[in-house]
Formats: structure tokens, sequence, C-alpha cells
């Protein structure tokens, strides 16, 4: 396994994205514990594309313009929809009690799933990323790629859980503070709007 898969792998992982806001805004809204699932669910969302990518089908969603169109805007809509939940004293930034635990992990674990399947963009780039790490001289190509994804959701998975720990560090520096919670919302929702506009954007 080369370093250069590694560092860009670290790049991408550390890069804020949806994943990351919704395990920040668990970790500031539900305490650690919690945002330790949406870290898990995020890291189980990424199954679906390498998947994609390990079977070719990720090449389908490049090539035919009108698969590529309905999943992106299947992803821009739930983008809106967690912008207007993040607003709502409901939604995603609801605050719970360290033991009342509301929200099932269930729940959160769905959520952070939809919320990376829904994203075509992770298949273009499993099927562009991951076969440029594969050797050329490999007879079978599906060992490495396993081991490649494999690294990639390993470390997904601890840096998302880095990100919900140091929210739930600060959490009670923030729910302490009505208005600095109200920030938050807006901030999280603007955050969520403008990822989904950027998919609106990207051509397949």
């Amino acid at each position: 396994m080369s370093i250069q898969f590694l560092i860009t792998s670290f790049v991408i992982v550390v890069s804020p994205g949806t994943g990351a806001l919704y395990t920040i805004a668990t970790g500031l809204s539900r305490g650690f514990r919690k945002s330790v699932v949406a870290a898990f669910g995020c890291t189980l969302g990424i199954v679906p594309h390498l998947a994609a990518a390990i079977a070719g089908l990720a090449a389908i969603l490049h090539t035919s313009a009108v698969a590529f169109q309905t999943f992106k805007y299947l992803g821009v809509a739930y983008l809106l929809y967690m912008a207007w939940n993040t607003l709502r004293e409901q939604g995603t930034l609801k605050v719970e009690d360290r033991h009342e635990g509301n929200t099932s992990a269930a729940r959160i674990t769905g959520t952070a799933i939809l919320i990376n399947f829904l994203n075509p963009k992770l298949s273009i780039f499993f099927l562009a990323f991951l076969p440029q790490f594969v050797p050329v001289d490999a007879k079978n190509s599906l060992p490495p790629m396993l081991e490649l994804s494999t690294v990639f959701m390993v470390m997904t998975f601890v840096v998302f859980v880095l990100y919900g720990g140091f929210a739930a560090a600060v959490r009670d520096h923030v729910i302490s503070r009505p208005k600095v919670l109200a920030w938050m919302r807006r901030t999280f929702a603007a955050a969520f709007v403008g990822i989904g506009l950027q998919l609106a954007m990207t051509s397949g």
C-alpha cells in the first residue's frame, strides 16, 4: 500500500463534508456516544459506493445522464431536508440530556447512511480513485481493492470519531448559551444548503 494512497485518503477524509457535519452536529446535540454511532453510520454509507466501484456499477452512473441526475437530485433534496431539519429545535441539533438518549442509535445510523449513500460523487470518485492504486501486475484486482477500501473506511471512522469527540467536548459550552446554539443551527443549515448547491452543479 503506497504512502500516496494514505496521504490522499487522509486529505479526502478530513475535508469537511456532509458526513463530518452530521457527526459534529450529533456530538454537539447528543453527546459522544451518539457521535460515534453517527461516525459508524457515515462509514457504512460508503460501502455501497465502494461496492459499485468494485463491481463496475459506478461506470453506469458515470455514463448515464438520467441515472446520475436522478441520484444527484435525490441527494440534493435530502441535504435541503437536513438543512430545514437542523433549523428546527426538534431536528438535527435538538439538544438531548446526557441520560435521556431520546434519539435511537438506529435512527442516527440510518440518517448517517443516507447522507453518504445519496452522493453520486462518491461512486464516481471511487471509480476513478481506487483503481489507480491497484498494482498493474495484479492478476485479481478484487483483493487489493478490498484492502484499499477497508483502509479508507477505517480512516473515515477514526477521523469522524475525533470530530464527534471534539464536538462533544465543547457541548456544554454550546448548549448553555441559547444564542450560540441558535447561531450553530443557522451555520449548520447553511452548510448543508451550500453542499447541496455544490452537488446540484456537479456534472456526471
